[in-house]
């Protein structure tokens, strides 16, 4: 039969290590896949449409911090990896793997021009004998209804010709515990050869393989683990609030919670949601099933709740600067510690910290930032206004030379002791307390 035919050759070269990894988006998940891939003994071919990030690739120079230079440079010596943006390459590779953002529009709504216009693209060049991997966050049936359409324009049927399945990615930027390789992947196929192809493959990669029974399934699983995230974090973001109405420290309160060994588990409050996928993974879900009249209360009251963060914030800034100095936001200046989503990393998807540098500017009041990660702000796709916005200096000057200091992230390469003598400190990261710095001028927000 033909589909056993192409199939046992991709199976065969998978087997070799002589199968050819095209992986199409060197960001945050596809350059640390890449590099694992290629560490594998698979050769691999990145692929991207940005111009600037393929001198920095070809020479070595990683712009991911889960990505060393070092290991770039080796892997590029040993022949294992080369990125370009010429499509045309998509004919060499025995595996494509799809690593292409999933953003929502202004409308919170699924953007999808991403997966669709690489679906066209390697349809344009797709050839029998091909294993096509999504690892793209989306809704359940994205890979069934969207892309495997795309990809059959080109004449060639799935499961006969070529092979289709979904893997999200797992990857947790900043976490030092776990890496592409040892993170557990997940993944469903179109039918049992390619779900065969994708667990010879990823086998080959990572610690543990988890096949499972459809691609909708390990859709819907990704989505699953950010909801639940982000329900959670939308819950204690809302006790923060009733907590602070009753003069209760909800650091302290989750502190004493987490202390039971069972039916608890902690999360902690902060100034809004970011990242890639909590603030957008459930909205795609919440989309879809307007699709088939369903009602999603959870998801959209949290969200609801962690959007409002920013706002809540701002106005427990408002009031500390007018009570305790007389000064008015308008006529304040403020000093952001921390522009990256979460600490110790240099990734500012979807960060608060943007949002938050927005409203106080909105409000009238002069804003600057400091971030050992983030030297200059990038130009994103909502906050275009800031970039090139470059970090300050974090030294006594500064800090005395602002009304308030507004911890949003919380850097373990931040001295917090400077901060002691800042005339008014808003903590939303409970950074000052865990390091033992109290003070009438810090309000927690």
């Amino acid at each position: 039969m033909v589909e056993k035919k192409w199939a046992a050759g991709v199976m065969a070269a998978i087997s070799q290590k002589s199968a050819v990894a095209g992986i199409i988006g060197m960001g945050y998940v596809g350059l640390p896949l890449a590099a694992a891939v290629a560490h594998a003994g698979f050769k691999v071919v990145g692929f991207d449409i940005d111009e600037a990030k393929l001198p920095l690739l070809n020479n070595g120079q990683s712009y991911i911090e889960a990505v060393g230079s070092d290991t770039l440079k080796v892997l590029i010596g040993k022949g294992l990896f080369g990125a370009t943006n010429d499509f045309s390459r998509l004919r060499e590779c025995d595996v494509i793997v799809i690593c292409v953002p999933t953003p929502l529009t202004r409308h919170r709504e699924p953007d999808m021009s991403y997966i669709e216009n690489t679906g066209r693209t390697i349809g344009a060049h797709l050839r029998p004998g091909q294993l096509v991997i999504l690892e793209s966050t989306s809704y359940p049936g994205t890979t069934r209804e969207v892309l495997k359409p795309l990809l059959e324009r080109s004449g060639f049927t799935s499961g006969e010709e070529f092979f289709l399945g979904f893997s999200p990615e797992r990857e947790d930027p900043g976490n030092t515990g776990f890496g592409t390789s040892t993170i557990p992947k997940l993944g469903g196929g179109d039918g049992a050869d390619a779900l065969t192809l994708m667990t010879k493959f990823y086998g080959s990669i990572v610690n543990e393989f988890v096949p499972v029974a459809s691609m909708e399934i390990a859709e819907a699983a990704k989505i699953t683990e950010n909801v639940f995230r982000a329900v959670n974090i939308a819950l204690v973001n809302e006790l923060k609030i009733i907590y602070a109405k009753l003069g209760i420290d909800i650091w302290e309160v989750i502190e004493a919670a987490k202390t039971k060994p069972f039916g608890y588990m902690p999360f902690y409050p902060g100034p809004g949601l970011g990242g890639h996928c909590i603030p957008i993974d459930p909205f795609y879900l919440t989309w879809k099933s307007r699709e088939y009249e369903l009602p999603t209360r959870f998801i959209e009251l949290a969200g609801e709740v962690n959007v409002t963060m920013p706002h809540y914030v701002v106005e427990t800034m408002a009031r500390a600067l007018d009570t305790r100095h007389g000064l008015a936001l308008t006529k304040s200046s403020i000093l952001i510690l921390g522009m990256a989503y979460k600490k110790n990393i240099s990734d500012i998807r979807e960060s608060p910290s943007l949002r938050l540098m927005e409203l106080l500017e909105e409000r009238g009041a002069k804003v600057a930032f400091h971030d050992p990660f983030v030297a200059e702000i990038p130009s994103t796709r909502a906050h275009g206004q800031f970039a090139r916005r470059r970090s300050v200096a974090l030294d006594a000057a500064a800090i005395a030379a602002h009304d308030c200091v507004l911890i949003a992230t919380d850097h373990d390469a931040v001295d917090y002791t400077m901060l002691a003598g800042a005339k008014l400190v808003v903590d939303t990261r409970n950074a000052m307390a865990r390091h033992g710095i109290a003070g009438d001028n810090i309000v927690k927000a």
